[in-house]
């Protein structure tokens, strides 16, 4: 029992700190990470390039703007982007989602996406 409570809190110590990584991301740092992905997206409403407005990302499910031509494999995904789902998409795109059309290798950095996060989240509303 003592073993299983120990399991649990560990659990939500890690889960807390993953989370208080994305408050703790320093959005002018983020704003130069997101100069690599300015090749593919716009921040502006209805400014799709090779990949989709990031406007109004946030709680936005994955593949719905209509004005943009997703991958089958992200339109069946059902992420919703939290800072949470964009974190591990971030990471490496073709391990949480097969098959989509993002040429990203992945930012494999935690403080480096936590910024970029940051960023976003100012940048995207």
């Amino acid at each position: 029992m003592i073993n299983a409570i120990r399991v649990t809190a560990a659990l939500f110590m890690t889960l807390l700190s993953a989370g208080v990584a994305h408050a703790d991301g320093d959005a002018a740092r983020g704003e130069a990470k997101f100069q690599d992905c300015a090749a593919c997206h716009k921040l502006e409403a209805d400014a799709n390039n090779l990949g989709p407005s990031l406007h109004g990302i946030f709680e936005r499910k994955a593949g719905e703007l209509a004005d943009f031509r997703y991958s089958p494999a992200i339109k069946r995904s059902g992420i919703t982007w939290t800072p949470e789902t964009l974190d591990k998409f971030i990471t490496d795109p073709q391990a949480v989602v097969p098959g989509n059309r993002m040429p990203y290798a992945g930012m494999a950095s935690a403080s480096d996406r936590a910024d970029l996060i940051a960023y976003l989240q100012n940048a995207t509303k």
